[in-house]
């Protein structure tokens, strides 16, 4: 059954947020001409709350679980698994934040465009572009909001929980001070798996908060023991979850 249903499933997914973007379109880009904290926290608000409504409307709303923290400002880490995954973010996080994203995505015709807005963008290819990237991030922290990063850096396609973190995320929150706040979604490979674009099935998304890891005191020599313990509370409360990577629709 569900293989003969997937299809129009997808059909309609594709088609209501093709007609989002197209009919939002217009509304952000007059927005951005302001390029202000003002107009980011804005664009930010409308995507935060249309993604609440859309993924109602397709059958996959968020559920948030755990202590949600104060909106104070975080390094959020999260799991990454999932084209969902940056969708589901929105509706998971009440409070103000920007990503850190993938400069090759910027290049996709109107989404890109929304995507500059709200992202902090990272050739990870280019040393140069990093370093820059993690500047930027610091001063957004101290002036403007929290940063989200998937310390995976990619789609986890192993057979493990988690793929091995990056650096920068932990090297951020240690220069800047800044707490960690992890975030997990076991559900996004079930509802679209990262295998294919047209494996999409409804269902729910749980977002679940993990306790916020303090970072005040540490230096750059505590690097590799903070990434370390967050790794493990990350990969240890997936297990009890349940989440499976090699799910597939």
């Amino acid at each position: 059954m569900r293989t003969i249903l997937q299809p129009f499933y997808t059909a309609w997914v594709l088609v209501t947020f093709i007609a989002c973007l197209l009919a939002a379109f217009p509304v952000f880009f007059i927005i951005a001409l302001f390029n202000s904290v003002w107009a980011r926290r804005t664009i930010w608000r409308v995507i935060r709350y249309w993604s609440i409504g859309w993924l109602w409307l397709i059958g996959m709303p968020v559920r948030v679980l755990g202590n949600r923290p104060p909106g104070d400002k975080y390094v959020i880490v999260a799991n990454h698994i999932s084209y969902l995954d940056t969708l589901v973010i929105f509706p998971a996080i009440r409070f103000y934040f920007r990503a850190l994203g993938k400069y090759e995505m910027s290049r996709v015709p109107i989404l890109g465009f929304i995507y500059k807005q709200v992202v902090i963008l990272v050739k990870r290819d280019n040393p140069h572009n990093r370093a820059r990237s993690m500047r930027l991030m610091w001063r957004v922290l101290h002036r403007e909001s929290s940063i989200i990063v998937f310390p995976e850096g990619t789609f986890n396609e192993g057979n493990t929980p988690l793929k091995d973190f990056y650096d920068g995320a932990f090297r951020l929150a240690i220069n800047a001070q800044t707490p960690i706040l992890p975030i997990l979604f076991p559900d996004t490979p079930d509802r679209w798996h990262y295998s294919a674009w047209w494996k999409l099935w409804p269902g729910k998304n749980r977002a679940v908060y993990l306790d916020p890891i303090n970072t005040t005191g540490l230096e750059a020599g505590d690097l590799p023991a903070l990434k370390e313990k967050v790794y493990k509370i990350m990969e240890a409360e997936l297990v009890r979850l349940g989440y499976n990577t090699c799910s597939a629709i």
